[in-house]
């Protein structure tokens, strides 16, 4: 049995989403006065490698706590993005995945975890697996690809369990707040696609991914990395082991891909 590491690396310089704090990471204690060294983090949860529980986006909703520890592991299908083009603020949906059946001649089954890769983990500045060759902590951020309602609607025909992505969001960036805060990359994402971003993303849909899904439980691990890249276009044993956390909306994890050699 072989364990790959898909989490990213978490450190004082990790950056938070847009709107939220990152980490502050001090000594509090020196082995060299206290015999013991110990260290005191301050973090908001939406940082590195994280699982969002329905608590994020739903009032009432499950907290990490609440999650059964088999239900975050399971078969999984890593479905390559990047290989079909996909690219800066492109758009993906049900058409990229069902073609990924055909070319792999694997199915995305009921009940399966569905780990997304678009390419972008490497561009985090916590992508280790790489070295941080390809840091950029923009091009992460603002024009990773992404959805439409078109693919929540499909998520959930298709009953998948819970869904992991390589990006900052599991929504398109310009159906979050980036795409007030950058309003300039918010123009060139409209030249890019063609259309308005009112029409693509009307406010009924903003972070269709969260709002749509939570409330099935379809929720989703962001910032995937690591190893990623060692387990394309294949089915695996996936896991993801966040904290046990009552009354959290969201924690850090590791997620690990399983292979039985």
């Amino acid at each position: 049995m072989k364990v790959l590491d898909l989490s990213q690396d978490f450190s004082m310089h990790t950056p938070a989403f847009a709107s939220y704090t990152g980490p502050s990471i001090k000594w509090v204690k020196r082995l060299a006065f206290d015999k013991a060294g110990g260290q005191e983090i301050t973090s908001t949860l939406h940082v590195s490698t994280h699982l969002d529980a329905p608590a994020h986006f739903l009032s009432g909703g499950k907290f990490i706590g609440d999650l059964p520890l088999d239900w975050l592991v399971g078969p999984a299908c890593v479905v390559d993005l990047e290989r079909m083009g996909i690219g800066d603020y492109d758009l993906y949906g049900p058409a990229h995945f069902e073609r990924w059946e055909k070319d792999t001649g694997l199915r995305i089954e009921r009940d399966d975890i569905l780990v997304i890769h678009t390419g972008y983990h490497r561009y985090y500045p916590e992508n280790w697996a790489d070295g941080r060759a390809g840091v950029d902590e923009t091009r992460y951020f603002i024009r990773h690809p992404g959805p439409t309602r078109e693919f929540a609607d499909w998520v959930l025909a298709r009953g998948l369990r819970w869904l992991a992505v390589d990006a900052g969001s599991a929504d398109h960036p310009m159906n979050t707040v980036i795409r007030r805060l950058r309003a300039d990359e918010a123009g060139l994402a409209e030249q890019k696609l063609g259309r308005s971003l009112d029409e693509i993303f009307p406010l009924a849909d903003y972070q269709v991914m969260h709002t749509a899904l939570f409330p099935h439980d379809v929720i989703h691990i962001e910032n995937l990395g690591g190893r990623i890249d060692d387990v394309l276009d294949k089915k695996v044993m996936f896991g993801c082991f966040p904290w046990r956390f009552q009354g959290g909306e969201a924690a850090p994890c590791r997620a690990v891909a399983i292979i039985e050699e």
